[in-house]
């Protein structure tokens, strides 16, 4: 019964809210913690039949599985993500998940490097080789323009308008946005794609695709995260990094620095300003010790 419930949500998610393979499948498979709970009481409900108090039990299951608060608000989420469907396939008359409460969670500031130690790690690349001068445009780009790790891998040759000082830049779920983008990212992006990428077999297909493996296909994710944590391993770097390391990076710099909060979030591509506003807290030790040094009272 349930299989074609989460098949029209599966198009749903896929060609009205167009979420990536990813998305997609994260959401589906909190329905599916959904259809084994109720598997394992072995009380078969359709989604009409589902009241708040078998949420509210479906979430004391998940919980006593040891599932953290994050995770389990995670599912929650997916959850309601569902019966928004349902709602509007009118498979359901009523929601039951609006009053369902998600556990309390800490939002977890993530790591963030100052633009010294970005420095050190892009310090660490050999120019000399084709992957030095590719790794140099792609790090100078994320840092300067703020872009996620698909943002980056996806970044199109047509996509760039460097005369003006501007990129293009397909977004999730398919949202096209121009952003800025600073005169060292444009000189080793030029470097990288005019004296580099000419001399690299392409594979068909990916004659637009700006940066390349050895193979001549379209980066990966997972690449890119293993240069990032090697760079750091050398540059003597001990915070978690990641890609999104540099995306923080740049948004905490630029609130740090006095940015408009909606400029960055233009930049950043969040749908919500509620996001972004999470570099607001960032800075916490930067605005301490900006009171330590010029509140008389702050002492």
């Amino acid at each position: 019964m349930w299989d074609a419930y989460k098949k029209g949500y599966k198009a749903y998610l896929q060609l009205e809210k167009s979420l990536s393979d990813n998305s997609v499948e994260a959401y589906l498979r909190d329905v599916d913690k959904l259809t084994s709970w109720m598997g394992i009481i072995q009380q078969p409900l359709a989604p009409s039949d589902i009241t708040l108090k078998e949420l509210q039990q479906f979430i004391q299951w998940i919980g006593n599985l040891g599932l953290t608060a994050t995770s389990q608000a995670r599912i929650i989420s997916g959850i309601r993500g569902f019966y928004r469907y349902c709602l509007v396939e009118n498979i359901v008359t009523t929601d039951p998940t609006q009053l369902l409460e998600a556990p309390k969670t800490r939002r977890a500031l993530p790591d963030v490097l100052s633009f010294t130690e970005i420095e050190q790690m892009i310090g660490k690349l050999d120019l000399s080789t084709t992957e030095g001068g590719r790794n140099k445009a792609i790090l100078e780009t994320m840092y300067s323009c703020g872009l996620r790790v698909s943002e980056v891998v996806n970044l199109q040759i047509s996509n760039l308008y460097l005369d003006v000082g501007f990129i293009r830049v397909i977004g999730k779920g398919d949202k096209e946005r121009l952003v800025p983008i600073g005169t060292d990212a444009i000189k080793y992006m030029r470097i990288y794609k005019n004296d580099i990428r000419v001399h690299q077999p392409v594979v068909k297909g990916f004659e637009d695709c700006l940066f390349l493996n050895r193979f001549g296909k379209s980066l990966s994710r997972v690449m890119i995260f293993y240069i990032i944590k090697e760079l750091a391993a050398q540059a003597g770097i001990t915070k978690s990094i990641s890609p999104h390391t540099f995306r923080h990076s740049f948004a905490t710099h630029l609130v740090e620095g006095g940015a408009d909060l909606r400029a960055v979030q233009e930049m950043l591509g969040h749908e919500s300003i509620t996001t972004t506003e999470i570099y607001t807290h960032l800075d916490r030790d930067y605005l301490r010790s900006t009171l330590n040094q010029f509140h008389p009272a702050f002492k």
